[in-house]
């Protein structure tokens, strides 16, 4: 016997309702995203630095004490971190390819969420501007509407900075200011700020949204509001343990820090090219600027978190890298030493406890963790070895080390590279274009200890030729936190043997099939 069904009007429109209201629960259960990029901030957790917004952000959040970017330098920085890929898979090594053009359409972070009905927004430096982001910040693949340019952002290195003894306005590397007196009565922080908080108080919207603010400083010029200077003392700052090359160093992992050098209060010192030292004075100047110019951003970030409704949003807080500050002679960024490559790292969520993570982890994990942390459903799979797949992850989720829900097994470690053109320091050492490439330097970081190879490097085929080996260096972090004794040749044979292997089969998936070994 069949039965003919029939449905009540009413029951229609309970199913409706239904339907609805589990729609609407699915953009309730999604989280909105803000993330916070500090231009050129290295980990100052360590080094008494008031920094009372971040330190208020890391007591209610999960601060990892050990994250690493993948080059330190801006633009491959930002391109990996943002597209979850290294370096060696976009191809990026400098600021002039655009991957979409090159080597894949791999998918960004804000790209997936505007995919998934998220509204996301673009203010102050997020991708690198130039050729690198095609002109447009990736704009309309990553996001709704065009990413805002501070105006004043023009003016940049424009020459606003008075000396005290020519009376004349220069381009310097120092440069306290008085706002009100700069072109545009304003800084490019300050009118990012106003942008994002106008944005958050005023947006209409019901779907969920990412939004990316990227702040300028302490990315040199050093230019702040000159009343941060009063809060950090010169009397207070230290110099550096090693303000010198170390012997153990090799040549190649120097860099001659040309863009500090071209600064015309720098220039005036007549510091020789390309292995001269900065005056201690100046030295110690430079980090009370830099330290004034982090602690002004953090004011900045301070005010911004006031709009925003932590119930429903995951924040994330980071740096495209760090910046030395004369250890081992160095300064600004360009290698692959800690104070250049570790940068700060939070991250808060709701029902997330507060936690510390101290081992390391790699900025190409934030894609992962951020689609984990959203509540968007996703099966996405790992990268194969120059895998093309638009969307696919080289890192991993942090969410397991943020709730401590499992053991985690095995080495944990974090990698990272920085090109050369060649040993000897030259003036295109710190930002080699790829035609000039032919050494790369590898560098992985365990929770003790750092062990880095410079290798040859084809740019044109991208292969690593290990047989050719430049350089090597192992600090281990127990006793030499600045990395100033490289230990490559003493009893830590063992050690170089195991983490050389370590890395190049990392890096390089085909060496396990090679013949020549370390």
């Amino acid at each position: 016997m069949h039965y003919k069904c029939t449905y009540h009007p009413i029951i229609i429109i309970f199913v409706a309702v239904f339907i609805r209201n589990v729609i609407t629960k699915a953009y309730v259960t999604r989280q909105n995203v803000l993330l916070i990029f500090i231009d050129d901030l290295r980990h100052l957790v360590d080094e008494n630095v008031p920094l009372p917004n971040l330190s208020n952000m890391a007591s209610s959040g999960v601060i990892f004490k050990q994250a690493y970017a993948q080059q330190a330098l801006c633009a491959p920085s930002r391109n990996s971190m943002l597209t979850g890929r290294r370096p060696d898979s976009i191809r990026l090594y400098d600021f002039y390819s655009y991957w979409r053009d090159t080597i894949g359409n791999y998918t960004t972070i804000p790209q997936f969420f505007k995919e998934n009905d998220y509204d996301t927004y673009s203010v102050g430096k997020i991708f690198h501007p130039g050729q690198s982001s095609n002109f447009t910040d990736d704009y309309p693949y990553s996001w709704s509407q065009y990413p805002y340019h501070p105006p004043t952002e023009k003016y940049k290195d424009a020459p606003v900075c008075k000396d005290k003894v020519t009376k004349k306005w220069q381009s310097n590397l120092v440069c306290p200011v008085t706002v009100m007196k700069q072109p545009g009565k304003s800084l490019p922080d300050l009118q990012s700020l106003d942008y994002a908080v106008n944005l958050l108080k005023t947006r209409n919207s019901s779907k969920p949204y990412l939004l990316a603010v990227g702040f300028y400083k302490p990315h040199i010029p050093l230019k702040f509001p000159k009343q941060y200077l009063e809060k950090i003392p010169i009397d207070k700052v230290k110099p550096p343990k090693m303000a010198f090359m170390p012997k153990q160093m090799p040549i190649v992992s120097w860099h001659p820090w040309t863009d500090v050098r071209q600064r015309d209060d720098i220039k005036r010192l007549n510091i020789s090219f390309p292995m001269g030292l900065m005056p201690q004075e100046w030295t110690l100047k430079i980090r009370q600027s830099y330290y004034a110019a982090a602690m002004y951003v953090d004011d900045l970030i301070g005010v911004l978190m006031q709009y925003v409704d932590l119930r429903k949003t995951v924040v994330v807080l980071t740096s495209d890298h760090g910046w030395s500050l004369g250890e081992n002679g160095l300064w600004a960024k360009y290698s692959n030493f800690e104070v250049a490559l570790r940068v700060p790292l939070i991250i808060s969520a709701p029902g997330l406890p507060h936690n510390k993570v101290n081992v390391p982890v790699e900025l190409i994990d934030l894609f992962p963790t951020l689609v984990e942390l959203s509540g968007i459903q996703k099966d996405i799979p790992e990268c194969t070895h120059q895998d093309k797949s638009i969307l696919c992850f080289e890192g991993k989720s942090l969410v397991p080390l943020m709730k401590a829900t499992q053991n985690i097994c095995g080495e944990i470690f974090a990698i990272s590279q920085y090109p050369r053109p060649r040993v000897c320091p030259q003036k295109n050492s710190d930002k080699p274009r790829l035609k000039d490439i032919t050494i790369m330097g590898y560098s992985i970081r365990t929770k003790r200890y750092r062990y880095t190879e410079w290798v040859g490097f084809n740019n044109t085929s991208f292969i690593i030729n290990w047989n050719i080996l430049h350089g090597i260096e192992l600090y281990d972090h127990t006793m030499d936190p600045e990395e100033s004794n490289n230990l490559v040749s003493t009893k830590y044979n063992n050690i170089k043997r195991y983490l050389s292997k370590l890395l190049r089969s990392r890096v390089d998936p085909q060496y396990l099939n090679s013949t020549k070994q370390i």
